[in-house]
């Protein structure tokens, strides 16, 4: 049996995710979509919404937040799914997982990789983040949850973008860039997003059998450097950014590249990249990269999330091409200079 695309759906609270996965659901695609929703309490008023007018498959997880306390069920719930659709019990085609507002991705996606029988009958297809416009600058300011939504997608919405004026979502734009360079963003009205924009994005691919898009670094080549010292507390920001500042937010998600034309000893980049995810692991939202290896006349392809770390070998670096490597980080309060550092060290 192919292996079942599965779709992350997250967002901060009230960013329009259900609306989102609404418009999906009744649109005349032909696909059948098994739909597992988590929200806190014991009231899920979504899935009456949901149900109306479809046949998916709704699962509920009503008993807490999928991030943490209920990873065991979502586990359960993907195996017992695979299990119906292999015995024929139900029929569908992919699963999309709408977390709760107040849910970091990380864990979520983690499950697709570090349970055997999950990732043995689902390939994870992307993480699919909804910002809302008018409220975004508030909650990024003050709720680490909305941050770490932001570092792990690979697609971002930004919903209810006509409630507010042109420089102001310029402003949310260039933000969310600094903190997020490798994914795509774009307005949506209503949730009205072509099909194509959240299925079969092959946005994570942690064993990356993909070629990577060479300029997918292009966008972002300057250096960022406001670090706010410790900030990886969950208090509000008390007071940072009042002034309206576009540029300089204390983010404590940030990003941040590494190139170089000199070749990576692989024997020192690994022992290098297994210690700092040792130390900062849970810090470590996303990091990919194209790498030039001693050894190899292919492209490495490496990427991780969080202490789950891959590499893979890429297509062979063509003649005359240059030969460099180029690596992005996107983490919370990351040591940039110990990571510069070390990977520098890590070169032939």
């Amino acid at each position: 049996m192919s292996l079942i695309p599965a779709t992350i759906l997250t967002g901060f609270l009230g960013s329009g995710k259900t609306t989102l996965l609404k418009r999906v659901l009744a649109e005349a695609h032909g696909q059948k979509i098994a739909v597992i929703e988590n929200e806190f309490g014991e009231e899920n008023i979504d899935s009456d919404i949901l149900v109306s007018d479809t046949n998916e498959q709704i699962i509920q997880m009503s008993n807490g937040c999928i991030c943490c306390t209920i990873r065991e069920d979502l586990r359960a719930t993907l195996r017992d799914l695979a299990e119906k659709k292999r015995k024929g019990e139900l029929d569908f085609d992919r699963v999309v997982i709408e977390t709760t507002g107040l849910a970091d991705p990380g864990p979520v996606a983690q499950t697709f990789f570090m349970d055997d029988e999950v990732a043995e009958s689902y390939l994870l297809d992307s993480i699919l983040t909804l910002v809302d416009a008018k409220h975004a600058a508030n909650q990024l300011n003050d709720r680490q949850e909305a941050r770490r939504q932001v570092g792990f997608a690979d697609q971002i919405f930004i919903s209810k973008a006509d409630l507010v004026s042109k420089e102001e979502l310029d402003a949310l734009m260039h933000r969310l860039k600094h903190m997020n360079p490798r994914a795509p963003q774009r307005a949506v009205h209503f949730g009205d997003v072509a099909l194509s924009e959240v299925f079969d994005l092959r946005g994570f691919n942690l064993n990356a059998k993909l070629d990577i898009d060479p300029d997918f670094l292009k966008e972002e080549e300057h250096e960022h450097h406001d670090h706010a010292e410790g900030a990886h507390c969950d208090h509000p920001s008390h007071g940072h950014d009042d002034q309206g500042h576009h540029h300089h937010h204390d983010d404590d998600v940030k990003s941040f590249v590494f190139k170089s034309e000199r070749a990576f000893d692989p024997a020192k980049l690994e022992d290098f990249l297994g210690a700092i995810v040792n130390i900062y692991g849970p810090r470590m939202l996303r990091y990919k990269g194209v790498l030039h290896m001693t050894g190899t006349d292919r492209k490495v392809i490496f990427q991780g999330v969080h202490q789950l770390m891959g590499s893979d070998l890429g297509p062979a670096w063509l003649d005359g091409e240059l030969r460099n490597s180029k690596m992005v980080f996107i983490g919370i309060d990351l040591p940039k200079d110990i990571l510069l550092q070390g990977l520098e060290q890590s070169l032939v």
